[in-house]
């Protein structure tokens, strides 16, 4: 009996969440009875989580026999560990899997058009979602993945009508890295607003070319919260007023400024455009997770999770001069 047997009548919800994390060329793959966790990193500075839930199929088998449960992925904490080590954990290539979640579709040819844009697009957003358009929401077919276990490639099998594909994905050794800490219980500032008024911000300040993104946020005075940038062109800023309808949540303790690579921030563009809702969180370390709420169907929502080690030392204000 294989480790994992899981069947979905759409892959469009698999492509949706796993296209917002393709900035690695490898990801890794944990196997837990609630879904599959798929998380890639750029240098240990930037780390991206998509969860697929296993509500998202319609038949999900795990043999959990020597295995625990585990929590919702995206918000682990590190008790859960112990128990999670004991469940399957591997490496695949990202961009062989999209291509092969991709072989019933005509994506192919709506992504060349967009390669050829911008990569931000306009401020409206125009060319960020080529990952959520109609070709893509609208992909028949049926997607069964199995895993037989540890020696053994994941294997994808794909349907449309009386045509079937069958690919085997060699799973790798995984890497001995842990997940970026996110220190939940010291949370200092929490902003959720929706994710296209994101979008419209990383697009203005990234004309700029910058190299890194200065996030502010303050509780009492002007500029509550503001993202600004400078580049070889100049410098802008996006303020936001804390009182804003735009914002629909903003709880800061402190003034605090953190500043983030501006490429990797970037990163997060394809997960931003195809999301309804974003949260921002920083810690007490300054670590930024960007959690986008991903409407995957009229009635099914999934999380993807974005975390970001800031810069240090380096014009930070922690706010402990305001105490």
């Amino acid at each position: 009996m294989p480790v994992l047997s899981a069947l979905t009548p759409s892959t469009a919800q698999l492509l949706i969440l796993l296209r917002s994390i393709s900035f690695a060329p490898k990801a890794h793959v944990h196997i837990t009875s609630n879904g599959l966790r798929f998380s890639a990193d750029d240098t240990r500075a930037m780390q991206g989580l998509a969860f697929l839930d296993k509500s998202l199929f319609t038949h999900y088998h795990l043999d959990t026999s020597q295995n625990t449960p585990t929590d919702h992925p995206n918000e682990q904490s590190e008790n859960d560990e112990a128990d999670d080590d004991e469940l399957p954990v591997f490496q695949i290539s990202l961009p062989a899997l999209l291509e092969t979640l991709q072989i019933f579709s005509s994506l192919d040819t709506a992504e060349r058009s967009v390669r050829d844009t911008s990569t931000f697009g306009n401020a409206n957003g125009t060319g960020l979602n080529a990952a959520f358009d109609n070709r893509v929401l609208g992909m028949p077919g049926t997607c069964r993945i199995t895993y037989e276990g540890t020696g053994y490639p994941l294997n994808v099998q794909l349907s449309e009508g009386n045509v079937s594909t069958d690919c085997e994905l060699t799973a790798y050794e995984p890497e001995l890295v842990d997940d970026i800490p996110f220190d939940r219980e010291s949370v200092r500032m929490k902003v959720i607003m929706r994710a296209a008024t994101l979008v419209d911000a990383i697009a203005e300040l990234g004309s700029l070319n910058p190299e890194r993104l200065l996030i502010i946020a303050d509780p009492s005075s002007a500029p509550f919260f503001r993202l600004s940038a400078e580049g070889a062109l100049g410098s802008a800023e996006v303020d936001f007023e804390k009182d804003s309808p735009i914002l629909e949540t903003f709880q800061v303790q402190r003034r605090e400024s953190h500043e983030y690579k501006f490429s990797m921030v970037r990163s997060a563009v394809k997960a931003m455009a195809g999301a309804a809702k974003v949260s921002m969180r920083w810690d007490g370390q300054g670590v930024l997770s960007l959690q986008f709420m991903v409407e995957v169907e009229a009635s099914k929502v999934s999380f993807v999770d974005f975390r970001f080690v800031p810069f240090v030392g380096e014009g930070s204000d922690d706010g402990v001069d305001d105490e």
